[in-house]
Formats: C-alpha cells, structure tokens, sequence
C-alpha cells in the first residue's frame, strides 16, 4: 500500500476508534506532505514514496530534539506528547536496521561504488540513500563512511 494510502486509510480508523492523539499526529504527516507537495510544484518535482519517508525521517528528528528540551526542562507533559507523536510516525517508517546490517550496507555500498578515499563519500551516501531510503539514520550512516574512507 502507498504512504498516501496508508495515511488517508490510518486517519479514518483513528476518527472511528476516537484516538485523538493518531488523528492529530496524522493530520499533522498530512499537512507537512501538502506544504512539501506546494513546495515541490514550483520546481516541477514529482514527490516520491522517498521523499515522504524523508520527510517522516525529518519529523521524528525534530521531536526527538523537542522531547529531549522538554525533558531537560522537567515538563512531562509535553514530553509525553512528543513520544506519542514519535510513536505514530515511526509506525509509517519501514523497520529501521541495526548496527551490524548498517555496516553491512555501508561495506557493500562502499564496494559496489568503488569508493578509494573521502572525496567518494558522495557517491557511497547517494548509494546507501537509494538502496535503503528510510532504514537508517544517513546523518549516522555518513560519519562511519567518512571513517571508513579515511583509513
């Protein structure tokens, strides 16, 4: 099922089962998908089911960052808020890989591109986003390339 689909048909359960907190955290993935979408028209560019777990990757980012202010600064509650949020949107996210399967990517990426030194790095972070969009944190991902590559 497309990610649009799966939103439309998420947002319909959540208004007949009730749960507040899903159906706003799915209005919230809907409407920063439509600003995407008007943002992207004026260049032309179509978006795709990558960008969309771009775009979901960036807003678990965010509230991570929030959650850990929110915490920092003792209010619980919206602590709470953002792991609800965290939680609905990672349910969209395809299952993110462990450590040893990362490395193995990034191996076989590195491999694959024929990567020799740091000035590659572009090109094995460009072959880790398009094999694996969605799986890992490239923010991650591209640190171990840049030790990888410098040795």
């Amino acid at each position: 099922m497309a990610l649009r689909d799966e939103f439309s048909s998420s947002l319909k359960d959540a208004m007949r089962a009730g749960d507040k907190m899903r159906l706003s955290t799915i209005r919230l993935i809907t409407s920063s998908l439509k600003d995407r979408e008007i943002e992207a028209r004026g260049t032309g560019k179509e978006i795709g089911e990558d960008d969309i777990l771009a775009l979901l990757q960036k807003m678990v980012k965010q509230r991570q960052e929030s959650l850990k202010i929110y915490e920092d600064a003792g209010r619980m509650d919206l602590a709470e808020q953002e792991r609800g949020e965290i939680a609905v949107i990672t349910g969209f996210l395809p299952q993110q890989m462990d450590e040893a399967a990362v490395a193995a990517a990034i191996d076989a990426a590195i491999a694959s591109t024929g990567a020799a030194g740091i000035k590659d790095m572009g090109k094995v972070v460009a072959a880790l986003k398009q094999a694996h969009a969605g799986q890992m944190d490239f923010g991650k991902a591209s640190a171990i390339v840049k030790t990888k590559l410098s040795a």
